[in-house]
């Protein structure tokens, strides 16, 4: 039997869609255990939780509210060194999933039923928040309904007017609340670059946008006008200048139209304002009064190779519990600096170990400063200068003010340290061992310093130029 040409088209079709039915089990198969995977992380989690409360509620009361936060520090930070996370993270994890398990539990229910997906839960319990508890379960069954419509993306308007629909409060006492929550953070990214967020209501954010787009627009105005006139002094802006960054393109350095695009004249009317303005909210503003907040300077700590400080290389410096930052904007801010620490870092184990001072207290604070970087509980980077000094071994206790029994802790895990299980000590080198309340233990090394100097005979390989007699003698350990 002779077979045609739509049954050989029909073989060639299936031949070539078996390696995918494959893949497909493999996914579906994978999406299984990561599901289970994530119904019993939410459940551990939110048994963590419930457990840090009824012990906190079981110890010794101390002051309202502040037993049962020690309690849950505690366990989320062991969470995090398990894991390998942020302790702050945790803790969030650990409200989360508290959230979910007990106050939306037809809603978990569903999740595990694969009706929703973890994405829809998290809208769901997201706009939740504000809604009274005898309505919840209105709540729950009609965002349920909604989800099993839908994806997540495209149900997050539907919920957001559900809520609003069952929330006692009007728009007014919402944003009001809302509003209450603004805050300012950054994120620190690569190439010497971080992003500044901010939220805001909605018409201070718009204004703001607003006003820098007009000042982006002003500017491109201006020096548009000034390229028609040769004779003309080309205008400039402090943050261009100041970072180093690109005014105008190449040949135009005397004159000529601004290339920055709007978004880039934006970011730098955005610095220019606020590292160089005084705040509408300082008490005194539009008084005859000094003003206290606009005589407040930003405070950043860097460190910079001497090598890049006068200009015999390009080599990034590191702005201190952020990140890299070039080698123009860098030596920018040593021109202005008033005072200057010679740091010695040692060039095999990159450990600060020396600094230049006068003052013995005040040397051992900008060498500690230097040494930790950062705040010392492990996955913590608030930098050094935020945070409190703290003896390992409590002065009361008997310990030195040495600069081995110092280390640098923020307000959180300082507190954490005094008021809950959580032991440390320093083995030496500036390295800290943080004993859980469990009996894990955490080793939290000396950061290492993204800038330091290495001489070139330690840095080159044996043989290759700059190591002019081979291998040492004796080869420094490691």
């Amino acid at each position: 039997m002779q077979a045609t040409g739509d049954e050989f088209d029909d073989r060639d079709a299936a031949s070539s869609e078996s390696p995918y039915v494959s893949i497909i089990d493999r996914l579906a198969a994978a999406d299984d255990i990561l599901h289970a995977a994530q119904i019993e992380l939410t459940r551990v989690l939110a048994d963590a939780g419930r457990a840090a409360l009824q012990r906190a509620a079981a110890t010794t009361p101390r002051p309202r509210g502040m037993n049962s936060d020690m309690e849950m520090r505690s366990i989320a930070a062991e969470i995090a060194g398990v894991r390998r996370s942020h302790d702050r993270r945790a803790q969030n994890e650990i409200d989360h999933a508290l959230t979910i398990v007990d106050d939306y539990p037809a809603v978990f229910d569903a999740w595990r039923a694969r009706r929703v997906t973890r994405e829809h839960v998290d809208l769901v319990v997201r706009m939740g928040c504000g809604i009274a508890d005898d309505l919840r379960p209105e709540y729950e069954q009609a965002a349920i309904a909604i989800c099993e419509r839908d994806i997540a993306s495209r149900v997050r308007e539907p919920l957001r007017n559900l809520a609003a629909r069952l929330r006692p409060d009007s728009f007014a006492e919402r944003h009001l609340a809302a509003s209450a929550k603004r805050g300012v953070w950054v994120t620190h990214g690569d190439d010497g670059m971080s992003e500044l967020t901010a939220t805001l209501p909605v018409l201070i954010a718009t204004g703001i946008h607003d006003r820098l787009t007009a000042m982006a627009q002003s500017v491109k105005d201006a020096r548009q006008t000034a390229s028609t006139r040769p004779d003309a002094a080309h205008p400039t802006d402090a943050a261009g200048e100041a970072f180093g960054l690109p005014t105008s393109g190449p040949g135009d350095e005397a004159g000529g139209p601004d290339l920055r695009t709007m978004d880039q004249l934006r970011a730098d009317a955005f610095s220019d304002l606020l590292l160089g303005g005084a705040p509408v909210v300082d008490p005194t503003y539009r008084t005859d009064a000094p003003g206290p907040l606009g005589t407040i300077r930003a405070r950043v700590q860097v460190v910079v190779t001497a090598d890049t400080l006068t200009g015999v290389d390009d080599a990034p410096a590191e702005a201190a519990g952020a990140s890299l930052i070039d080698a123009d904007s860098a030596r920018e801010v040593a021109a202005r600096s008033a005072t200057w620490d010679r740091l010695f870092i040692d060039p095999v184990t990159r450990a600060p170990v020396e600094t230049d001072t006068y003052r013995p207290t005040a040397s051992m604070r900008r060498l500690l400063q230097a040494r930790d970087q950062h705040c010392r509980f492990p996955g913590c980077r608030r930098a050094a200068i935020r945070c409190e000094v703290d003896h390992t071994i409590d002065h009361a206790l008997g310990g030195h003010t040495h600069i081995f029994n110092l280390a640098h802790l923020c307000q959180r895990h300082h507190s954490m340290k005094q008021f809950t299980k959580w032991q440390v000590r320093q083995v030496g080198g500036g390295v800290l061992e943080w004993t859980s309340p469990r009996g894990r233990v955490y080793r939290e090394d000396v950061p290492v310093p993204s800038v330091c100097f290495v001489p070139e005979s330690a840095a080159a390989p044996p043989g290759q130029p700059g190591d002019p007699g081979g291998p040492p003698d004796d080869p420094p350990p490691f």
